[in-house]
């Protein structure tokens, strides 16, 4: 059976999602079916149609719905503004699609948990993307986790800096509006967040959280905004509704730790570091150097310990056979975490199994978990920063309990 893949959506992530799947089947051993490219969707038909022709798909539709009546098409990446998710997912399920969603999951947690029970339903394969659980370099950091390498884990620190919005020029976009947590906390912090959970185990219970609203009006566009895209602006302003920055304590099953997230850390295009510490040593890891960690453990002299630079290759998750090019120190990136995703996906859909695969994708249940994480942020956020406690997660998925090849 050939599999025909559609991605609704042509901005950033979605071109990621389109150029994921292009690579998908080149990696590792030729397992997949053959793959036929059909629809890219955009409400746009100039960034439909040039994302179809870059990425070699078939054509392009400006409405999801004709990718949904589509008998040819299979697998569908859902890469659009969170509040349109809900719709999107549902048709498509309706129409016997399998369907893989950016994050977070949607906008509420009430469209949330109806997306997650729909797609315990399903009897097509419905995922969430938490792609970063893909960087060989993170997923080197829970082996050294869970090998005991580093001993127990006393506390996690996860920071996420970018500067998409530190242009007080930038324009107005859906990025800027919804209540308090919706900003960056939605934007960075759901991938900090599940990240740290990664690393520490799920999250327990919240506290002294704080949000703050920097850049307090931004200028309306006057051309469509792609992405974090610049464009020209009138002199016309709109307010700020959510939060360029965010910061809490969590308490993890295993640990602590702290999580701080920003749009408008000026000079880090996309700063996201994990360091997680144990009582036998230590490890960080940067998005901004992804191809290497920082390793410490308390082995030999005091005097004589610290961090040292360890290059990713081969021996680490994801890259033996997960690059053209898979010796040590050839460089690696956050592009090919979107290949590894469309490639675990696609294993999935074409009922390969599980221990012949790479980790499957998320399921809609973590997606959930992730938004109560962040829905429970912005009570003590809302109250002096008391704690409150993170409802449990009803599901766990095997994405979570392994690293890759």
């Amino acid at each position: 059976m050939t599999i025909g893949i559609a991605v609704i959506g042509a901005g950033m992530a979605g071109r990621a999602h389109a150029a994921a799947y292009r690579a998908a089947p080149t990696l590792y051993s030729s397992v997949l079916p053959p793959l036929r490219y059909v629809s890219i969707g955009d409400i746009s038909p100039d960034l439909g149609g040039l994302a179809a022709r870059r990425f070699g798909f078939e054509r392009s539709d400006t409405s999801w719905e004709a990718i949904a009546a589509d008998p040819e098409i299979h697998v569908v990446s859902v890469v659009v503004a969170n509040s349109l998710h809900r719709e999107m997912v549902e048709g498509l399920v309706a129409a016997g699609k399998h369907v893989l969603c950016e994050k977070p999951l949607s906008d509420n947690l009430d469209d949330a948990r109806a997306m997650a029970d729909l797609a315990r339903s399903a009897d097509t394969i419905v995922r969430i993307g938490f792609t970063f659980r893909r960087s060989p370099g993170v997923a080197a950091l829970r082996e050294l986790v869970t090998s005991g390498a580093l001993g127990r884990v006393l506390h996690v620190d996860v920071r996420y800096w970018c500067d998409y919005a530190s242009d007080p020029q930038g324009p107005i976009s859906w990025r800027y509006r919804g209540a308090p947590g919706t900003g960056a906390l939605a934007d960075v912090g759901s991938h900090a967040a599940y990240l740290g959970e990664f690393l520490a185990g799920n999250i327990r219970e919240v506290s002294g959280a704080r949000f703050t609203t920097a850049i307090t009006q931004r200028p309306v566009p006057l051309a469509a905004v792609v992405g974090h895209g610049q464009v020209a602006v009138s002199d016309t302003y709109e307010p700020v509704e959510n939060d360029d920055y965010a910061a809490f304590s969590a308490q993890f099953a295993d640990a602590v730790g702290v999580v701080q997230v920003s749009r408008v850390a000026a000079g880090h295009p996309n700063g996201l570091v994990l360091e997680v510490f144990g009582d036998q040593g230590a490890a960080t890891w940067a998005q901004e150097r992804p191809a290497e960690f920082a390793l410490m453990l308390n082995e030999g002299p005091v005097g004589s310990r610290g961090f040292r630079r360890v290059i990713i290759g081969p021996d680490h998750p994801y890259v033996a056979g997960g690059l053209a090019m898979d010796a040590p120190g050839v460089g690696l990136g956050q592009n090919e975490g979107f290949v590894y995703q469309a490639r675990a996906f696609l294993e999935e859909v074409a009922g390969i199994d599980e221990a012949d695969s790479l980790p499957r994708c998320a399921t809609f249940a973590e997606g959930v978990h992730n938004m109560e994480v962040l829905a429970a942020v912005t009570q003590p956020a809302a109250r002096g920063g008391a704690a409150v406690e993170v409802p449990r997660q009803r599901e766990l998925a095997a994405a979570g309990e392994a690293v890759g090849r």
